[in-house]
């Protein structure tokens, strides 16, 4: 059984780095995109995290489980490979050449509302207060009023239904995956980290080859963005994502998903020199109160310098 989760100044310094990266992953996805076909982009970026992580995990001596694995240990693993990283990724491939980008955003948002009731029937210590349940909330409505109405535009393609469901089914595949993994047995972070990026590159490479064929030979600069992707939001992130769930449990952690999008934004203008939008500083505040009333707690210990 799980210990509580435990929540600490590190724990808020991972998830300000998980979403400052993943809030910059829209940009240089959106330059792979012009050279590779997207299951390649997801394939491509998973098998090359896999590659840098087995090289790590094998200079650890390949740890994995910390107590002798059951058969539904196992299984939870695979389960939990598959739906934090290689259906998500199918899913949103697919499914946003028919939504708007906005529609993708709020769902991804959506994550955290998903993690809520299902941790609080199946994590110790993660119940759903009224306090927490209002905090998420209001951090919801901040993102939707951050990314305005094409969070509800129709793009009136035949398919888009169909895309919108592949959308929330892929912040579903989080949510739930967040949960299984947080279940686990004792087990070794980066062993972990690993084992789930090899479960992904097993079923993304094959996917991409059924659908899209060969890969092109892509250019250096397109080389050196996947390189990117596969380093930094898939690797780095990934090994974060499993610290932050396997010990501050995955309700904070899914607070991540609000922050993101105000990192995309914010970088767009700076980098791309896109219009900031006039609602940032009203979105930013429900954001930021959202996150302060659901985790009223533990910023308090935070602040009083306890971590427990």
């Amino acid at each position: 059984m799980q210990d509580a989760p435990r929540i600490t100044p590190a724990s808020w310094l991972m998830i300000a780095v998980l979403a400052f990266i993943w809030g910059g992953t829209f940009m240089v996805t959106e330059v792979a995109l012009t050279g590779m076909p997207p299951f390649w982009v997801a394939a491509s970026r998973v098998s090359l995290a896999a590659l840098v992580m087995i090289g790590i995990w094998g200079a650890r001596g390949y740890k994995l489980f910390l107590t002798r694995p059951t058969r539904s240990d196992l299984t939870a693993l695979v389960f939990v490979g598959a739906a934090s990283s290689a259906v998500p990724f199918t899913l949103l491939a697919w499914g946003q050449q028919f939504v708007t980008s906005g529609f993708a955003g709020v769902s991804m948002a959506a994550t955290a509302l998903i993690i809520l009731p299902l941790a609080h029937l199946l994590v110790p210590g993660e119940r759903m207060s009224l306090r927490k349940s209002a905090g998420f909330t209001v951090g919801f409505a901040g993102v939707v009023i951050l990314i305005g109405t094409e969070a509800f535009d129709s793009t009136g393609t035949r398919l888009e239904t169909w895309g919108r469901l592949a959308c929330l089914g892929a912040s579903c595949c989080y949510a739930v995956s967040s949960i299984a993994m947080r279940r686990l047995p004792p087990i070794d972070p980066i062993g972990l980290a690993t084992i789930l990026l090899v479960i992904a590159t097993c079923m993304t490479v094959p996917l991409a080859l059924s659908v899209e064929g060969v890969p092109p030979l892509p250019a250096p600069k397109i080389l050196g963005v996947l390189a990117f992707l596969g380093l930094v939001p898939t690797a780095a992130a990934n090994f974060l994502r499993v610290l932050v769930v396997r010990s501050a449990g995955p309700v904070f952690m899914s607070l991540v998903n609000y922050q993101v999008p105000v990192w995309s934004v914010c970088l767009g203008a700076l980098i791309l020199h896109e219009p900031l939008p006039p609602t940032l500083l009203w979105s930013l505040a429900l954001i930021l109160g959202g996150v302060a009333i659901s985790q009223f707690s533990s910023l308090r210990r935070l602040m009083t310098g306890k971590t427990r």
